[in-house]
């Protein structure tokens, strides 16, 4: 009979945490293909079924179904796209155009959250070179972070301006209390997670800004009571501003 042997001692374990994150965020990718296309053939299935059922009740169902089957298959695709590659197609793009889209996304995107924004742009002719989709990504992410955690009292307040041939956006969020360190903000996928939240947006976040050779950076100010989180990109070279 062959001995029981003991767990090998902690130290001759493999720690899970010094898994690359290239491999987690292809093994997240393969996982959510490989789910999504589950989903698809389910998907198929029931509309196969609702098309043979004549009673209209069970149909009711079925289309229910199918809908929350399409729902989940986006949220996975959502999640792929969350730690896929960063690798923009740049195009000039006035500032000032950029912000009042933005600001237009905002509002159809969060119609309650947006009315307490305060904005405030100090914005010249001044060109961009961005992915626009991307880069409007980076923004409302920022955004939607802001309106759901623990948000104290008062207006986000939203800031642009030309800094050094620098366009530079700060976002101020009030907070009541804040016990988080700033230093590697963006820079810890998974940190935290909640339901249908993973922990990757501020990563993305900043993937996306560092593709577009930006920086981001984030700290609390206890004096004010607020988040403040800067986001940094040089002007273009061929920006209008003098």
């Amino acid at each position: 009979m062959c001995p029981i042997m003991p767990d090998e001692p902690p130290e001759n374990r493999r720690d899970a945490g010094s898994i690359p994150w290239s491999d987690a965020t292809r093994f997240i990718r393969q996982l959510t293909h490989d789910l999504r296309n589950d989903l698809n053939a389910i998907e198929l299935q029931s509309t196969y079924i609702g098309e043979l059922e004549k009673n209209d009740e069970f149909k009711i169902e079925i289309k229910r179904l199918r809908e929350m089957t399409s729902s989940l298959a986006s949220n996975l695709q959502r999640l792929s796209r969350a730690v896929g590659e960063v690798k923009p197609n740049p195009i000039p793009y006035e500032a000032s155009d950029f912000l009042q889209d933005l600001r237009t996304k905002i509002e159809h995107e969060f119609p309650k959250e947006s009315a307490k924004i305060s904005w405030d742009t100090q914005l010249r002719d001044m060109m961009l070179n961005v992915d626009p989709q991307l880069f409007e990504e980076a923004f409302i992410e920022l955004f939607a972070n802001a309106f759901r955690h623990d948000r104290g009292k008062g207006p986000l307040l939203a800031s642009a301006k030309l800094d050094n041939n620098w366009f530079r956006f700060t976002l101020h969020e009030p907070k009541t209390r804040f016990e988080l360190s700033t230093r590697n903000w963006g820079r810890e996928p998974l940190r935290s997670s909640t339901q249908r939240h993973y922990g990757l947006g501020l990563n993305r976040v900043r993937a996306i800004i560092e593709a577009h050779g930006g920086e981001l950076h984030a700290k609390f100010d206890s004096n004010l009571s607020a988040l403040i989180t800067t986001l940094a990109l040089p002007v273009s070279g061929d920006s209008l501003e003098t």
